[in-house]
């Protein structure tokens, strides 16, 4: 039974300090970026409205027969990406594939001239009218020609808790 209790203590010693090591590794990583990927049913109606509007530059083409099945558009540090479902099909396992098409995105962009987002947006779909938040952001938010939402907002005031 003694012989019992030491394995089981080495077990437990063996698995927390795998434990341990493992998280002490996550934490020390440095995340470099974060790009959303969202997905669509065609990309080139996308590409006025974050090209002409809003002043990103497309990066990244791929092309999928003769539209675009992927581009990536850059401004600054600040990068999105849009795949088509019919390139996700073609490009990813069939699990990921069948769940591509659920549902629109969110985005929250802040940005340092909200006043020059929203004249940029003057006849595009606002789903959420300019507004002052109670967390010190004035926003809105518009849908792209994809269906995804993207709210732009810009810090007014310290927020209140």
């Amino acid at each position: 039974m003694r012989n019992l209790v030491l394995a089981l203590a080495a077990l437990l010693f063996l698995f927390t300090s795998v434990r341990a090591s493992s998280s002490e590794e996550i934490k020390s990583m440095n995340v470099k970026r974060i790009t959303p990927v969202l997905l669509v049913k065609e990309i080139e109606p996308l590409i006025p409205f974050w090209v002409d509007r809003l002043g990103f530059a497309k990066t990244i083409e791929v092309p999928d027969g003769n539209k675009l099945g992927f581009v990536t558009f850059q401004k600054g540090n600040a990068e999105v990406m849009y795949q088509t479902y019919a390139s996700v099909e073609k490009d990813a396992p069939k699990e990921v594939s069948l769940t591509a098409g659920k549902g629109p995105t969110y985005l929250y962009m802040e940005v340092d001239n909200l006043d020059a987002v929203l004249a940029s947006m003057k006849d595009a779909k606002i789903v959420m009218p300019l507004r002052t938040a109670f967390y010190g952001m004035r926003e809105f938010s518009v849908q792209d020609p994809g269906g995804h939402f993207i709210t732009f907002a810009q810090t007014v005031a310290a927020p209140q808790h």
